[in-house]
């Protein structure tokens, strides 16, 4: 199999600190010798995550089996995910904001057995529901852990608790249509009814605003999307989760945000 060099979009700053990630983990569990480095290891996984290399291309590349190139993939995803914020400790940064942008997106999948819960009617393909705070210039704060996708945005964002959680810290928040009855500190925009078939002048007005800054939260959506492989999550939806708080973890190492 033919192999190539590839570049990765990063900074060296997320890679030296998986690097120490792993060799901690290595160092504590006094761990026998491995065919990569800790360097090479985070180099790998970072392929993966960032550029949505299969694990077919990482061990050709690599020279290492799938199976390894599996293993140290995982390895490094499950100690990133261990060291994401909860809702609790993210409400810390987010209770600071002038205001959060508050959406929901779907994360493609692949069909699985019991495909029903994962089908969204609205995206009218299967995929897992996340939910994402932004600030109030658009970067990413915090990304809930997955649900299935046909779970709607208020459903989902009341089972993480995270109405309940910027009501009580009185953080203004701005989110579409879909997050209409929230209530708290969760602002939406105005909605046509039966008994309102028309919006008046001062509504529309209103709605445009609206847009306008909730328009920025789009932009941590498509920065959480730069990473390849969510794409199209070819592994088990209950992947999700642990994948997407890995990602959160090296986003933050990335823009110096990090705190652990």
């Amino acid at each position: 199999m033919l192999s190539y060099p590839a570049a990765i979009p990063l900074s060296s700053r997320t890679l030296n600190h998986l690097a120490d990630r792993i060799r901690g983990h290595r160092k504590q569990r006094r761990s026998r010798w491995r065919r990569l480095e800790p360097g090479r290891r985070a180099l790998l996984a970072l392929a993966h995550l960032r550029n949505g290399d299969t694990y077919t291309r990482l061990a050709a590349g690599f020279e290492i089996g799938m199976a390894t190139a599996w293993r140290y993939v995982q390895e490094a995803m499950s100690l990133l995910a261990t060291a994401a914020d909860d809702l609790a400790t993210a409400m810390d940064r987010i209770r600071r904001l002038a205001y959060a942008i508050l959406d929901g997106t779907l994360i493609p999948i692949d069909r699985v057995a019991d495909h029903k819960p994962y089908y969204s009617g609205k995206h009218k393909h299967h995929g897992v529901n996340v939910q994402v705070i932004a600030d109030a210039a658009g970067r990413l704060v915090w990304a809930s852990p997955a649900l299935p996708g046909s779970v709607h945005d208020l459903t989902a964002a009341r089972t993480h608790g995270i109405i309940e959680a910027l009501t009580t810290a009185d953080v203004m928040t701005f989110a579409d249509k879909g997050y209409q009855g929230a209530r708290g500190s969760v602002n939406t925009p105005f909605k046509r009814r039966r008994f309102r078939p028309k919006l008046s002048r001062r509504q529309k007005a209103v709605n445009r605003a609206h847009a306008r800054i909730r328009a920025r939260g789009e932009r941590a959506i498509a920065t959480l999307k730069t990473w390849k492989i969510l794409a199209k999550l070819r592994c088990c939806p209950r992947r999700a989760t642990p994948i997407v708080q890995a990602i959160l973890v090296l986003h933050h190492v990335k823009a110096n945000r990090y705190a652990g």
